[in-house]
């Protein structure tokens, strides 16, 4: 529900308003168990770190004080709230930029983090392209996303109501297979499954979990 697809087009009222009510609409899910996921995923970041679609920084109290994190996020009101969130913290550099062109160099990142982001980028495949150009080998994708349901019938409420969600979340796909997108260019290594308490029930089902690119 954070990031994005294009760098410094994105400033009206909407994106501004919507990055003010981002962490206010999430609190609830994070008291009741997304902040704990979140710290739980993070304390596995290694080495150089990429996060993309940082929002407003939620991530940001959760990695570990090792960790060299550069956070990226394409739209200019998140990445103002960013910016201030991480102030003078050692390690880490916000930088705006989307998801599909990164700012690092080919095989240049050990671990990759993505939280809420894949269900709002347009081209999930063109993103996952880029993570995997600049993982080095043995590198990983940590993720945690909200994703299309198992349940049939769930899965059709999502479907019928994609549209309406979409405009009211800034994009946010709530019917996405991020399951099948991802396994076309990444080997899954775990992956555990959640409910997203505290949130609308078309993003209820959540996926955390980490993979390596398919070489």
């Amino acid at each position: 529900m954070a990031g994005g697809d294009s760098v410094g087009v994105r400033d009206g009222f909407g994106d501004r308003f919507g990055a003010a009510l981002y962490e206010p609409f999430l609190r609830r899910g994070e008291r009741l168990g997304q902040a704990g996921r979140r710290a739980e995923l993070l304390r596995r970041a290694h080495g150089r770190v990429v996060e993309i679609g940082a929002g407003t920084g939620l991530n940001v109290r959760h990695y570990p004080e090792s960790a060299e994190v550069v956070l990226t996020e394409p739209v200019p009101a998140m990445y103002r709230r960013l910016v201030k969130r991480v102030g003078s913290r050692a390690g880490m550099r916000p930088v705006q930029a989307p998801a599909d062109a990164l700012p690092m160099a080919d095989a240049s990142v050990d671990t990759i983090v993505s939280t809420l982001v894949l269900c709002t980028v347009p081209d999930v495949d063109r993103v996952l392209a880029e993570l995997v150009r600049v993982l080095r080998p043995g590198g990983r994708l940590l993720f945690c996303e909200h994703v299309r349901a198992e349940d049939p019938k769930v899965a059709r409420r999502q479907k019928r109501l994609a549209g309406p969600w979409a405009a009211f979340a800034q994009g946010c796909r709530c019917d996405r297979d991020t399951v099948a997108l991802v396994k076309q260019r990444f080997d899954i290594e775990e992956m555990t499954t959640a409910r997203w308490r505290g949130m609308p029930s078309v993003v209820h089902p959540l996926i955390i979990g980490s993979a390596t690119p398919t070489r």
